[in-house]
C-alpha cells in the first residue's frame, strides 16, 4: 500500500531551443512519487533523466527552455511559480543531490558554511544553533571528525566525503522529497555501497520520498520501490522493482537487463544494444522510438502512435512491440521471461 503522493508530474514536456526551433527532450511524461518511496528513473545517457530532474526544481535556463504540463508538489504547480516562490521550496521541501559533488560545491567556501547556507535562507537559527545542526548532519551522513570537516574546503576531502557533504546539504532542512541525480556514479564500488546504505537509512529516518536518477541497475535493485524506464524522452515501462526485474516487457528494458553479465546464465559475448540514442533534432516523433535499434523486427509489430498502457496491475508498457520481441542471437535467453 503506497503512502500519499507528494509529487505528481502530469504530461510534462521539456523542450530546448536549437537554432530557433524547440525540440522536446522530455516528452509527455506522467509520474507520481509517494512519501517514503524510492522511484528510480533509469536509461542510457541522453534519455532525458537529468532533464526531468532539473525541471522539477526549475534549474533550466528560461531563455532557451519551454515547459508544458504540470508538476504538482503538495498541490502547487511548480511550473507556475515565480523564482522567489520556487526558492521557498528548493532546499527546504525539495532537496537535490547533484551528480558531481566537486562541481556542486563551492571550492572557495568551507564545508560547514555551505551546509549552513540553506539554513540561512529557510530557518531563523542562531549562529550557534546552525553550527550545532551542521555538526549533527555531518555525523548523520557518516563523516568522521565533523569538527575538522566543518572547517575544510571541498578539495581537501575524498570523493566519497564530498558526496556525503552534498547529501548533508540536501537534507539540511528535512525535505519531503529528495532528487538524487546519479549519486554514486563517480565513486568506487565500496563507497557506492556506503552511499546507497546511507540514502536508505536517511529515507527511513526522514520518511521522505526519493527520485533516484541512475543508469546502474544494481543500484536500482538495491534501493528502488518502483522503476520508470526512460528512452528518448519517454517513459517506456513503469512497474514495481520486483516485477521489472522478474518480468520485463518492453524491448528496451529487456535489452538493458540482457546486457548485464550474469554468473547464472554465462554467455560467450555480452549483449550489445545496437545504435545510440538519437540527438534531439533527429529524434523520431512518431511511432516507436526504439524501433531503429531492433531493426530485425518487422515494422508491423510497432504501433503508429504508441501509448503507455497498463498491461497488468501497476505495470505499464509503451507500444505493443513487446508482444513479439525476441533477441535474434539468443532465443534461449529470450525464453527466460516466458515471452514468445
Amino acid at each position: 500500500m503506497l503512502n500519499e503522493p507528494i509529487l505528481q508530474i502530469e504530461n510534462l514536456r521539456v523542450s530546448f531551443r536549437i537554432q530557433n526551433e524547440f525540440y522536446a527532450a522530455v516528452d509527455d511524461v506522467s509520474l507520481t512519487v509517494h512519501r517514503n518511496e524510492v522511484l528510480a528513473i533509469v536509461g542510457e545517457s541522453g534519455c532525458g533523466k537529468s532533464v526531468l530532474a532539473l525541471s522539477i526544481i526549475g534549474l533550466h535556463p528560461q531563455e532557451r527552455t519551454r515547459l508544458e504540463g504540470r508538476i504538482l508538489f503538495r498541490g502547487k504547480n511548480l511550473l507556475s511559480l515565480s523564482t522567489n516562490e520556487l526558492n521557498q521550496i528548493r532546499g527546504k521541501d525539495i532537496g537535490m543531490i547533484f551528480q558531481d559533488p566537486l562541481t556542486a560545491l563551492n571550492p572557495l567556501m568551507k564545508v560547514g558554511k555551505q551546509i549552513e547556507e540553506s539554513m540561512d535562507y529557510h530557518t531563523s537559527f542562531s549562529s550557534e544553533d546552525k553550527r550545532k545542526q551542521v555538526l549533527e548532519l555531518l555525523k548523520k551522513v557518516g563523516i568522521p571528525n565533523p569538527e575538522q570537516t566543518y572547517h575544510r574546503y571541498p578539495h581537501e576531502l575524498s570523493g566519497g566525503m564530498r558526496q556525503r557533504v552534498v547529501i548533508a546539504i540536501a537534507i539540511a532542512c528535512n525535505p519531503a522529497l529528495i532528487i538524487a541525480d546519479e549519486p554514486t556514479t563517480a565513486l568506487d564500488v565500496t563507497i557506492q555501497a556506503q552511499i546507497i546504505g546511507l540514502l536508505k537509512e536517511l529515507q527511513q529516518q526522514l520518511d521522505t520520498g526519493i527520485i533516484l536518477i541512475t543508469h546502474d541497475l544494481g543500484v536500482v535493485a538495491e534501493m528502488a520501490d518502483r522503476v520508470a524506464v526512460m528512452y528518448a524522452g519517454e517513459i517506456v515501462e513503469l512497474a514495481d522493482v520486483y516485477t521489472l526485474f522478474s518480468r520485463p516487457l518492453h524491448p528496451y528494458t529487456r535489452s538493458l537487463l540482457h546486457s548485464i553479465p550474469s554468473v547464472q546464465t554465462p554467455r560467450e559475448k555480452l549483449h550489445v544494444i545496437q545504435g545510440i540514442v538519437p540527438p534531439l533534432p533527429k529524434l523520431p516523433r512518431t511511432g516507436c522510438r526504439f524501433q531503429s535499434r531492433i531493426s530485425w523486427m518487422d515494422e508491423s509489430a510497432h504501433e503508429t502512435t504508441p501509448i503507455l498502457r497498463e498491461v497488468e496491475p501497476g505495470h505499464f508498457v509503451r507500444c505493443t512491440c513487446y508482444k513479439n520481441f525476441y533477441f535474434p542471437h539468443d532465443r534461449i535467453g529470450d525464453m527466460e521471461y516466458g515471452i514468445s
